[in-house]
């Protein structure tokens, strides 16, 4: 069997970008002060603050299941739940998590198309709580890109945002692929977050360039007082932070977070396009950012598996293929993988 270099099983199975590691490796020179207080770490965190606009509160940490998490404990008690989609990373692939870091709180599954909370059905859940009785509404998450590859726009979120802060409730987003969703639509990060009424994002990175760590973006400072004790609590404050703190200097430069996220979507694009010339293939989402989902005989795969290619079979409602484009993805990847496509319906 055949073993590529370059596959579409998920945008984290790609490398470190170089300007990345390029930070990486000049942060390896010499003792550096632990725990966070460090040059490298207040510069990482001045410069998410820049491309948002407005002095953030920012936090890293070493995953996303942790960045979900940590964010929303700095607002839930054990009598809180938190509004997610039913197909979100949250609710379906994080091992009830929230109820570890918050014991207590539970998700509150919604249901809406394309992987998007439905604001009539999140508006139903919440008012069909008995007080007291059932788990109070504290907060909703949404993830952009969506686990099914769409993007909220600024006014989806802003309906979303303007349902919860009736119920007093904050808004939080996990944006693994934060950046694929901005480099989608091209409107800022600014607009795609706290001008639409996002409290606090999780902002990935390993999925577009960083080796690991995320980081955790209070939009309001104040929200994250003694955040730091949480981070401690959890093992998520790292002693050499610099190793953290210091990748997101070469990720962020000069926008490069974003050409990464732009080249990935536009070879989803191509993959799409590509598909969509076969007959045998069904598209099943909107392809808006690095992600294409698939309807595939179960025949094809097996003989794609057996040239080679991974990818994932059985993603999402429509237990789909899903074929994740990545900041290293080439035209060549996706040309051979729709020709080995052809010979294997044939």
């Amino acid at each position: 069997m055949t073993q590529r270099p370059r596959h579409f099983a998920s945008d984290n199975n790609a490398g470190i970008s170089p300007e990345v590691l390029a930070a990486l490796t000049e942060a390896n020179q010499g003792h550096v002060v632990g725990y966070g207080h460090d040059d490298y770490t207040e510069r990482a965190q001045a410069g998410v603050s820049e491309i948002f606009e407005k002095e953030c509160g920012v936090y890293f940490v070493s995953n996303g299941t942790s960045a979900n998490c940590l964010a929303l404990s700095a607002f839930l008690q054990s009598y809180h739940a938190v509004i997610a989609h039913e197909h979100s990373h949250l609710e379906t692939d994080e091992c009830n998590a929230l109820s570890h870091f918050v014991h207590g709180a539970k998700a509150l599954p919604v249901s809406g198309p394309n992987g998007k909370i439905d604001p009539d059905t999140m508006f139903q859940i919440i008012t069909s709580q008995r007080p007291v009785h059932g788990s109070l509404p504290r907060a909703v998450s949404l993830t952009n890109l969506t686990e099914l590859g769409t993007v909220y726009r600024p006014d989806e979120i802003r309906k979303i945002a303007d349902i919860a802060k009736r119920f007093e409730m904050i808004v939080h987003v996990d944006g693994a692929r934060f950046g694929n969703a901005v480099a989608s639509i091209g409107c800022s990060p600014a607009e795609l977050t706290w001008r639409a009424g996002v409290d606090v994002l999780s902002l990935g990175g390993t999925k577009n360039g960083l080796g690991f760590g995320e980081a955790i973006v209070f939009f309001d400072p104040a929200a994250a007082a003694a955040f730091e004790y949480r981070l401690k609590q959890s093992g998520q404050l790292a002693s050499k932070m610099r190793f953290l703190s210091a990748p997101w200097l070469g990720y962020l430069k000069d926008g490069r977070w974003l050409d990464r996220a732009r080249h990935a979507n536009l070879m989803a694009a191509r993959l799409e396009k590509g598909l969509l010339a076969l007959t045998e293939v069904e598209i099943l989402y909107p392809r808006e950012g690095n992600a294409v989902f698939a309807k595939i005989s179960d025949a094809a795969v097996d003989k794609l598996h057996e040239r080679g290619w991974r990818f994932y079979n059985d993603v999402g409602p429509d237990r789909a293929a899903r074929l994740m484009c990545s900041w290293d993805t080439t035209e060549e990847d996706v040309s051979e993988f729709v020709e080995d496509l052809k010979a294997a319906l044939r």
